[in-house]
């Protein structure tokens, strides 16, 4: 066949990235249309237990700042009808069994497509339920616990007093927690890259007997630190570099004020986060390396390179990348493990919190505004995590580990 006699091909026209952009919301859009008109699966069952939380919603007491007045009886009736309604429908099935979607009226194509939307109704009367009862209840709690000038006996108001009344411990808290964990995660990953280098040394061929040794003893100087760090807790740990560290400077001649003012509790829990989270990155390092095809290492080398230009032009940038959603994971990691710091006086959120609860005895409700922060930071930093590593096109692991 000649080339006059092929049948004419003509590539379809590609659409450009912001054409792609343009297009996301759009596709969003259609899934939300697509599930509004979709038949769904036990509407009645479904839509009678969120119906049911409605009624939870109502039988609360309305607060000041309640807006629905007399609109939520009509709201919670609706619900209580959809209910009754569905028990004669479970009641009908019950007694049909074997013919229900034959027989039932409820089967019906009309009839199921008036049913979905009278559901939609439904949830439309549980939301405007719980914002007037719940968003708004707990609106008008929290300006009540403010105006108040004692700490409040129930679990909620008090709570919320407390943090009000303690909100720049807390605030301060928090702000170290953020420090030590950010901070501590970027010094780790500098130290992590030179501990990786140290642990993936083997000697080569060309090398000299004091290359071989150097090579011998930074591998060995690695495992060695990775297998202690990593087998003992971080708590552990931060007394004995503090303890040790103000041992060094105090066999120096200076003051407990002088050592106090340069071995801080601060930078004690920075160091003991940061020499913690190396030996976990180094690890982490080490796996997204070895992960590299051995292939482009050695053709690097065939192409004249040094073992040190190969790992650090080809072996190590492909490595790291591998290796970013699990290192990245380590700050989530380190704003959780970093209230360990608290038994040398950092004044972290945890530190903040048991301070707190000396100030006005009461324990569970302080614990539990505590790990309200620390699930709202993790939440956050995750968040931000997954950003990243989309924007890096690589997989971000669905479980985050503790270090500790």
């Amino acid at each position: 066949m000649s080339s006059d006699q092929l049948p004419e091909t003509t590539d379809a026209p590609q659409p450009d990235a912001p054409e792609q952009e343009a297009e996301r919301p759009a596709r969003h859009k259609g899934r939300l249309v697509t599930f509004v008109t979709a038949t769904h699966r036990y509407v009645l069952l479904g839509t009678s237990a969120f119906a049911l939380l409605g009624v939870l919603f109502y039988i609360q007491p309305a607060s000041s700042w309640s807006f629905l007045g007399g609109i939520a009886d009509v709201l919670v009736g609706l619900c209580l009808g959809w209910m009754v309604f569905s028990l004669i429908a479970l009641i009908y099935k019950l007694t049909h069994w074997s013919d229900y979607g034959q027989v039932a009226p409820m089967t019906k194509p009309k009839a199921a497509l008036y049913l979905r939307y009278v559901s939609y109704v439904i949830w439309a009367c549980v939301i405007m339920l719980f914002i007037d009862r719940g968003v708004m209840g707990f609106c008008s709690l929290v300006e009540s616990a403010i105006a108040s000038d004692t700490n409040p006996t129930d679990f909620l108001s008090s709570a919320v007093y407390m943090v009000y009344e303690s909100r720049t411990i807390f605030a301060s808290g928090i702000l170290t927690t953020i420090e030590l964990a950010v901070f501590g995660t970027v010094i780790a990953f500098g130290l992590a890259l030179l501990m990786c280098f140290l642990r993936i040394q083997t000697p080569d061929r060309s090398d000299n007997d004091a290359s071989k040794f150097l090579k011998v003893v930074g591998c060995g100087f690695a495992k060695v630190y990775s297998t202690i760090v990593r087998g003992t807790p971080m708590m552990v740990q931060g007394l004995i570099i503090y303890f040790a560290g103000f041992a060094a400077f105090k066999g120096t001649g200076m003051s407990v004020t002088q050592i106090t003012g340069v071995w801080s509790f601060f930078v004690a829990g920075l160091v003991t986060i940061s020499l913690n989270s190396t030996a976990y990155m180094m690890e982490v390092l080490r796996s997204g390396i070895e992960a590299v095809d051995p292939g482009q290492a050695e053709a690097a080398r065939s192409l004249g390179l040094s073992q040190w230009q190969a790992m650090s032009k080809v072996v190590f940038p492909q490595g790291i990348k591998n290796a970013i959603p699990a290192l990245s994971n380590e700050l989530v990691i380190n704003i959780k493990d970093s209230s360990v710091l608290s038994v040398i006086g950092v004044f972290d959120l945890m530190y903040a919190t048991t301070t707190v609860a000396g100030i006005y005895y009461r324990q569970m409700e302080v614990y539990c505004v505590a790990a309200v922060c620390y699930l709202i930071l993790t939440m956050v930093a995750s968040k931000l995590l997954t950003i990243f590593s989309n924007k890096l096109d690589v997989a971000q692991p669905d479980a985050v580990p503790s270090s500790n």
